[in-house]
């Protein structure tokens, strides 16, 4: 026993260590984005458009209301879209149209077919006013309009962006009924103007 203790004590186990190559330069900072390249940003998500740009219009357009509109089924409720719209080019042309679709976008493009459908031309005066007094009805909605030399465009409701898409001014426009619908009123203007003779 004495001599395997010797032993052991004799030869003591010696521990091997291994050397590893450490580079002593620093590392370069990162802020935790990769490099960029080039234009890549401006590129990625674009597609090449085949369609030439749209020209844009000669009329200018107001909308006077959006509406959604619900109807029930057996399935629940379907939602459509209403929008009335003013056509014009300040020049004596004016229209009033009506679209209706499931989108927006949709009804919006058959309320300007329509307003186009419908367009009058204005006999407009040398300071583009109206020549003479004149009054309209349409449904429920009544105007009357009026020359007024140097009072320029005095108008309320749907009824002035009609006046001043058809490059009406110096007139007065009143509505005498108590509708308040925008539409009907934008109708009732028109023909008003429909009515004006040269």
């Amino acid at each position: 026993m004495a001599e395997l203790e010797q032993n052991v004590t004799e030869t003591p186990e010696v521990a091997t260590e291994e050397v590893v190559a450490v580079d002593a330069s620093p590392a370069p900072a990162t802020s935790g984005r990769p490099a960029k390249r080039g234009n890549d940003r401006a590129q990625r998500g674009r597609r090449p458009s085949s369609r030439p740009p749209r020209p844009k219009s000669e009329f200018d357009q107001r909308m006077i209301n959006i509406r959604r509109v619900a109807r029930v089924v057996a399935g629940g409720r379907r939602f459509s879209f209403s929008v009335s719209i003013i056509l014009g080019n300040k020049k004596g042309k004016v229209g009033v149209g009506l679209g209706k679709a499931g989108d927006t976008t949709l009804a919006i493009e058959k309320a300007v077919r329509d307003a186009k459908k419908n367009m009058i031309t204005v006999n407009l005066t040398k300071d583009s006013s109206i020549a003479h007094e004149v009054a309209a009805k349409y449904c429920a909605a009544r105007v009357s309009m009026m020359p007024a030399s140097g009072r320029g465009l005095v108008a309320g409701s749907s009824v002035r962006p009609v006046l001043e898409l058809a490059g009406v001014t110096n007139t007065v426009a009143k509505i005498h009924s108590g509708s308040k619908n925008g539409l009907n009123n934008a109708r009732a203007a028109v023909e008003a103007l429909r009515k004006l003779k040269a």
